[in-house]
């Protein structure tokens, strides 16, 4: 195998690696607004995984644009991988994807910088992870070249599906009036409180 199928094999594998593990990122954070007030929720599903996975699809994603852009097949250039419809290879849906990469990158920076920020400046900017998962599932569909094979089929089936469930779950539980979770409490260090002797947050 030729450095340049190798780099053609590593951008098609990392990028439906990305859509899977973005498709698990809006699927756990609407996971999260269904079940995150109940105290019985596993906190690991809704704070630690969503966050580690979000981390691990930036990494796939960053693999996916590099090897692109490196690949002499599609000659992307990097002005392609930065600027939005910069792209002679598929300029609309390459151009969709630069679109979803700097909403994830704003919504990953501002989640790192979240205690600093306040919840509601937060939550305004995590509310682009809405618009970044179907931007790139768009982008994927008309870029990417394993669009005609079943094995894709079946990943965008299961991933528009995951997020479709808990999309419908979400909003059914709103229409019933649950309310929303509260925000979980910041990472860092706990501050003691002497008041009934227990542990809090300040």
């Amino acid at each position: 195998m030729t450095g340049s199928h190798l780099l053609w094999f590593t951008t098609r594998g990392a990028g439906a690696v990305s859509l899977c593990l973005l498709s698990a990122v809006v699927a756990l954070g609407l996971l999260g607004a269904v079940g995150g007030s109940n105290p019985r929720w596993p906190r690991f599903l809704t704070t630690t995984l969503h966050r580690n996975l979000a981390l691990l699809a930036l990494v796939f994603l960053a693999i996916h644009i590099i090897t692109a852009v490196l690949d002499p097949f599609t000659a992307l250039g990097l002005s392609a991988a930065l600027l939005p419809w910069g792209s002679s290879y598929r300029t609309f849906w390459v151009g969709l994807g630069v679109i979803s990469l700097y909403l994830g990158v704003a919504v990953i920076a501002t989640s790192l910088v979240r205690r600093w920020l306040g919840y509601r400046t937060w939550r305004f900017v995590h509310w682009g992870a809405y618009a970044l998962w179907p931007l790139a599932l768009i982008h994927s569909l008309g870029a990417g070249s394993d669009t005609r094979f079943l094995w894709m089929d079946i990943v965008y089936t299961a991933c528009c599906g995951a997020v479709a469930i808990f999309f419908v779950v979400r909003l059914a539980r709103r229409g019933a009036g649950s309310p929303e979770p509260l925000p979980p409490a910041p990472e860092g260090p706990p501050v003691w409180s002497r008041l009934n002797g227990e542990r809090r947050w300040r």
